[in-house]
């Protein structure tokens, strides 16, 4: 609880405040450029570098996920002091064991004040005390200290990024404003340690940043990545509604739920098993495991379900990666 009170400490209109921030817009026909846009952009509202992956630990299957996000607060404030709010980082870090049962996660927040929290705008390079996510060349690494394990990966890129939408913008609604700036890194490799012990596997990085990203009609969205097993991927999302249907999705991209889980802790119903259907084909995600519900009320104020999958046709497993499910719990508000 004092670290929820913390965040919204800082997230609260600031004393001293100039004005109302006038976040940019995200334009159609911009060109992303690299590396510049490996890193920050904290003009914008919202930002997030999202790793996630499949694990080998032994014979046992691991998924993790780390992800930075970086917020730009809606007042700008007029105090010259280093301890003033102009940007807030969180991180999350999750584990989906099956031995365990249900997720190990823990997470952070801060001001980006005296070194303790930020984020480059050269390359990525996010971190909050000793916990951080950089690109060094063509790998990712990231280094996480969390309360029950420790997580060292190396992520190697063996391509250049893959820009989603067009050219890198993705449109989220039907409105002119409502959409980000998007690209991904699929099939990294990955390599390090989990508590020590030597861990390898495949990765997916998604950055994305923007300045309105959900219309205010939806809920939450649904999300795949997927690295198959012939080398090529599959992304897919769809933003729902407050009914539970589709308020948008890209051309030819359906979710249908195959099955649902409910959490006994937050009594939120999640359809954990999904068929999804994009560029033609069709693919049935069969969950890791059932329990892969994330509590970050004490971060970004919401829980959503974030877990480890296969990607299943013909009953045959052609690939591996995440889905992720928002706004089931109650609807999102970034």
């Amino acid at each position: 609880m004092k670290r929820r009170a913390f965040l919204l400490g800082m997230l609260a209109a600031p004393l001293a405040r100039a004005g109302e921030v006038k976040y940019p817009r995200v334009v159609r026909g911009t060109r992303l450029r690299f590396p510049r846009d490996h890193g920050a952009h904290p003009d914008f509202r919202t930002e997030w570098w999202y790793a996630t992956g499949w694990l080998q630990r032994g014979r046992d299957p691991l998924g993790f996920q780390v992800t930075f996000f970086r917020a730009r607060p809606r007042w700008d404030s007029a105090n010259p002091s280093r301890f003033a709010p102009r940007q807030i980082l969180l991180a999350h870090a999750a584990l989906a064991d099956p031995r365990h049962g249900r997720l190990r996660h823990d997470q952070r927040a801060a001001r980006d004040a005296l070194g303790l929290a930020g984020a480059a705008t050269r390359t990525t390079d996010a971190w909050i005390d000793d916990w951080r996510f950089a690109l060094q060349g063509d790998t990712y690494h990231a280094s996480i200290a969390a309360r029950d394990f420790t997580l060292a990966l190396a992520l190697k890129a063996p391509r250049a990024p893959l820009l989603q939408g067009e050219a890198g913008f993705s449109r989220k609604g039907h409105r002119r404003d409502e959409a980000s700036y998007y690209y991904s890194r699929p099939q990294l490799s990955a390599s390090g340690t989990l508590d020590g012990q030597p861990v390898g596997g495949s990765a997916w990085l998604d950055h994305e940043w923007s300045s309105q990203y959900l219309a205010p009609e939806a809920a939450g969205w649904d999300w795949c990545g997927i690295n198959l097993a012939d080398g090529e991927s599959l992304t897919a999302f769809r933003m729902r509604d407050r009914q539970g249907g589709t308020h948008y999705a890209p051309r030819g991209v359906s979710f249908t739920p195959l099955k649902t889980w409910r959490s006994p802790r937050t009594g939120a119903e999640y359809p954990v098993a999904m068929r999804v259907e994009a560029q033609g084909q069709a693919w049935d995600l069969e969950p890791l495991m059932q329990d892969q519900e994330l509590d970050a009320r004490s971060t970004t104020g919401t829980v959503y379900w974030e877990g480890a999958v296969r990607a299943l046709q013909a009953g045959r497993e052609v690939g591996r990666g995440y889905l992720e499910l928002t706004g089931y719990w109650k609807p999102m508000a970034l």
